[in-house]
């Protein structure tokens, strides 16, 4: 963080770190407070990332969509650059088509949301993705002798970005929502206790009767008092 936040006072022309906390604090707008959100953001992703998750998902999903009338409503909260929005989009494309999905994928960060909702990826980015996804959900455009990939229009549509902070957040706006999955992977990693359980109580609340949270292998809810029940790894059901 010392790091990051120290070339944003070298470019503000600022003497130390108390003067840039004495702009956070006064930017009325709000817009410094965005910016820094973004400076020190982590955004590590990939596209179907903890591949056992999808296995669980692929064996549960008939019975989950024939309890839900082939209708899912998701959250993909800590979206980063749109990996997990499309993933989820383009897995639930191939193996329950034609059914009713709508995915709100939010993050902190305005400036990866911007990415996310271009959906422009490149070679690397896409590498790990078999054929199948690969020559039927993207489309290979040269960009300044480099070859990039685009997201199919068919797949965005499933998809709205919102900028959302998942600790001070307005939860009201969700008051007449209810998802039948959320996911928030390796996010609660850098938060403290308190905060994972408040967190976990808002999923809770916003979640489906046997709605599912999906969160990252290197998390867990073993310390924080929830209604959840695990059905597998670091996957959990409201009970």
């Amino acid at each position: 963080m010392q790091a990051r936040l120290a070339k944003r006072v070298k470019l503000l022309h600022l003497n130390d770190f108390s003067e840039y906390y004495n702009i956070l604090v006064n930017d009325k707008t709000g817009h410094e407070l965005e910016y820094l959100c973004s400076l020190i953001s982590t955004n590590v992703t990939s596209f179907f990332r903890e591949s056992k998750q999808w296995e669980f998902w692929k064996n549960n999903l008939s019975t989950m969509m024939e309890k839900k009338n082939n209708k899912l409503r998701i959250w993909s909260a800590a979206c980063s650059t749109g990996e997990e929005p499309y993933s989820i989009a383009m897995f639930l494309e191939e193996n329950a088509p034609n059914s009713d999905i709508k995915i709100l994928a939010t993050d902190v960060s305005p400036r990866v949301l911007k990415e996310a909702s271009g959906g422009v990826y490149s070679e690397k980015a896409v590498g790990s993705l078999g054929n199948i996804y690969l020559n039927t959900y993207f489309h290979k455009v040269h960009h300044n002798e480099n070859s990039v990939y685009t997201i199919d229009e068919k797949i965005k549509r499933h998809i709205v970005f919102r900028g959302f902070n998942l600790v001070t957040g307005n939860y009201d706006i969700f008051k007449e929502k209810k998802f039948d999955i959320i996911f928030c992977r390796n996010v609660m990693i850098y938060f403290d206790k308190p905060t994972q359980a408040a967190l976990v109580q808002k999923f809770y609340n916003m979640l489906q009767p046997d709605g599912y949270l999906f969160i990252g292998s290197s998390e867990a809810l073993t310390d924080i008092k929830t209604g959840f029940k695990s059905r597998s790894a670091s996957i959990y059901q409201k009970v």
